[in-house]
This record gives structure tokens, C-alpha cells and sequence, in this order.
């Protein structure tokens, strides 16, 4: 059984809106968020005037589906963001609503060691490719002695860890490997099936399986050549996957899939297969039985409330 784990998180201001402070037992780092409109009292926290890395994060001002995504290191994060916030003509940057910055309790982080930890955000968040990243490409950062480049590796583990409490997920794993299986050996719900989703006006069929609340459609997938649906909903998700290469043509006029892809949901998934706005939970359906994903997940609660009652009554 995975191991839990506490994040101490405070409300600066005492309002959810507001600043907001999240801490790690036994973890040197700090981390501080805050929405932009809160700027003029963020800078003036003790965290800003140390050194530490920082994200900008906001909407795609294009339209894009994906937000935006900055990745920073100063050694004056405070002094750095005032930059940000000027007009984008005369240095800064427009499109960032959210600021989060991550810093040292014990102030050991040095120059280095935030360069070195910048590059590795950058190139982690260029693999997750939830966001879309301003900065471009990585930056190979080697400066760093043996035992540091450890010390650094596990504080990114923990912002790794931190910042999807906090609704920043741009570092999240997609899973690569599907795992299906829970092997917890009380778990009322032992496997996770493949689904399929069909169009069969077109000929166009896809795969897909719920992994760690994403719904991902796999690799090898058909989806409809073209989007036949109204404008908006998620013809930007369509245009961008088609954009990215995750979406390619084929001979027979389809769109195939050529990695995994997780979506937000099943309906998202299946809106792409369909090539118009679509209900996942009624489209998509168990491959071994033909049930509908709503009747499946219907059975898993169901499964786990006799679970829970048999064991109340043990």
C-alpha cells in the first residue's frame, strides 16, 4: 500500500484566494503561491528575497488548450517577478494570472543549485506537455558536484509532489506504462479493462483505459479525419493534437493516435474520437463486456460499498 503523506498548507491572509504557503515534513523547501492581483504583498514576504526557482502560470491568451507556463531561478525571486510584471514591451510578461515560487526554509539553496533545478523543471514540464512552456527548450546545467545533483534530485521529487495540491500539474507524469492491475491485496477492484469507442460511419475505432483519473486513448488509435462539430468546445483540443503530431493522417482519411494521450475525462477523450462534442460515459464501452463506461463505474462503487459493509459487519 502506498505510503501517506502530510502537506501542511496555510492561508496567509485567511481567505482561499489569497497568498498561500505549503510545507513537507522533514523537506527544507518552501513554497509560496499567490494570484498576481496579490503581487504587491508577495514581494514583500522574507521568501522572495532568497534564492529559489519560480513558475508563471496562465491562460493561453491565443486560445490555445493548454495554459502557459514559465519556469524561473533568481537569487532575488522577489526582485525577478517585479521584472515579470512590467509590460511585456518593455521586458516583461503579460500572460501569467498565478505566480509560485519554491525556496529553502534553511536558505542552503545557492545559485547552482537553482540553475541546476531550473533545467530540470524545464525539461520534466517539456515532458509532461500539459503545459505549454514560454521558456522553449531545457538548458543542460551540469555544475553541480555528485552529492548536490542527489540533495537536488530529491527536492524536485517533493515540489514534484507539491504542486498538484496546489492545481499546478504541468509536472505530473503521464503514465507510460498503463498500469491496469492493482495489486493492494484489499482492494474490492482488481483490474482496470480497455475500453473502445467506434464510429462507424467513418470507420474510425479507439482504446483507451482510466489510469490514476486520467483517461488515456492509446497510441494506434483512429479518430475522425476532420472536426465535423460546431466552433469551440473542443475543436481547439482537436486542432492543437493534430498541431503537436499527436493526431497524423492517414491513407484511409482518419486521424491516428501516435503516442498514448491522456485527456481530463472520457467525454474529452471521446469528443476527439468523434470529431464533435460527445458523451464519454455512454460512448465509450468495456471491450470484454460492451458495458458503458457509466455502467462500469456504477459497478466499481457498487463493489466498494458491499466491500465496506461486509467489512463492517465482520
Amino acid at each position: 500500500m502506498t505510503q501517506g503523506l502530510s502537506i501542511r498548507l496555510f492561508l496567509v491572509d485567511g481567505t482561499p484566494n489569497g497568498l498561500l504557503t505549503a510545507e513537507i515534513m522533514n523537506w527544507t523547501g518552501h513554497v509560496l503561491t499567490g494570484p498576481r492581483s496579490k503581487l504587491s504583498e508577495l514581494v514583500q514576504r522574507p521568501e522572495c528575497g532568497r534564492t529559489g526557482v519560480y513558475f508563471l502560470v496562465g491562460s493561453d491568451p491565443e486560445g490555445g488548450a493548454r495554459p502557459l507556463l514559465y519556469v524561473g531561478e533568481s537569487d532575488d525571486v522577489g526582485n525577478r517577478l517585479k521584472q515579470h510584471n512590467r509590460l511585456e514591451e518593455k521586458g516583461g510578461k503579460d500572460f501569467w494570472e498565478k505566480v509560485c515560487l519554491v525556496t529553502s526554509k534553511d536558505q542552503n539553496l545557492t545559485k547552482a543549485h537553482v540553475k541546476y533545478l531550473e533545467s530540470l523543471l524545464i525539461k520534466h514540464s517539456l515532458e509532461s506537455g500539459r503545459y505549454k512552456l514560454v521558456n522553449g527548450t531545457a538548458h543542460d546545467y551540469v555544475g553541480l558536484p555528485e552529492s548536490d545533483k542527489a540533495d537536488m534530485a530529491f527536492f524536485l521529487e517533493q515540489i514534484r509532489t507539491v504542486m498538484p495540491v496546489l492545481g499546478l500539474d504541468f509536472l505530473r507524469e503521464r503514465s507510460t506504462s498503463l498500469r491496469i492491475s492493482s495489486d493492494e491485496p484489499d482492494s474490492p477492484v482488481v483490474s482496470t479493462p480497455r475500453f473502445v469507442a467506434e464510429v462507424p460511419k467513418v470507420k474510425a475505432k479507439a482504446y483507451g483505459k482510466e489510469i490514476d483519473g486520467e483517461f488515456y486513448v492509446l497510441a494506434g488509435s483512429f479518430a475522425r479525419g476532420e472536426w465535423s462539430g460546431i466552433d469551440g468546445g473542443y475543436k481547439t483540443l482537436y486542432m492543437q493534437l493534430c498541431e503537436e503530431g499527436v493526431l497524423v493522417g492517414t491513407n484511409n482519411g482518419l486521424k491516428q493516435f501516435s503516442t498514448d494521450y491522456a485527456f481530463s475525462s472520457p467525454s474529452a477523450a471521446s469528443a476527439i474520437i468523434v470529431g464533435r462534442n460527445s458523451n464519454g460515459r455512454i460512448h465509450w464501452k468495456v471491450e470484454s463486456s460492451g458495458h458503458t463506461y457509466a455502467a462500469w463505474q456504477d459497478q466499481q462503487v457498487s463493489a466498494v460499498t458491499t466491500h465496506v459493509e461486509g467489512s463492517m459487519q465482520d
